[in-house]
């Protein structure tokens, strides 16, 4: 499928179950369940979405529930996800409300995100983890 801007994504939607790992080089919107590692550019997480798996993006907006660990360069937790693996991100927004159990880890970046976007949190303060946080 693609975007107003050309830009190619796949939709998992939210009656659809994959068993198995998923690769894509394509951006990801998942609504469903994936039983296996995901990776790809870029992931958007439905609210009522299931990832058992490690997932690996290079940016990621999560708002189900994932069971595995995280790697992302960009990572925004919104408030109804629900986490329970350790995560290791560059940039890192938790929403209030978003719950994480796990240990946080810092990677240093790979050098300046020119597509990095702003995040719109509906009028809540999100809580910013740099470089120097500590998450005890």
């Amino acid at each position: 499928m693609r975007g107003g801007s050309g830009h190619t994504f796949s939709i998992i939607a939210s009656d659809v179950e994959i068993v198995g790992n998923l690769s894509a080089k394509v951006d990801l919107h998942i609504d469903g369940k994936v039983q296996g590692d995901v990776t790809c550019g870029s992931l958007v997480q439905g609210e009522g979405s299931l990832i058992s798996g490690k997932v690996t993006a290079q940016s990621a907006r999560l708002s189900g529930k994932v069971e595995g660990s995280i790697e992302a360069g960009d990572l925004v937790i919104e408030a109804s996800a629900r986490i329970a693996g350790d995560v290791l991100y560059e940039n890192l927004t938790i929403a209030p409300g978003g719950q994480v159990e796990g240990q946080f880890k810092h990677r240093a970046s790979r050098g300046p995100n020119i597509l990095k976007s702003t995040v719109d949190m509906g009028g809540h303060d999100p809580l910013i983890l740099g470089a120097d946080a500590k998450v005890a």
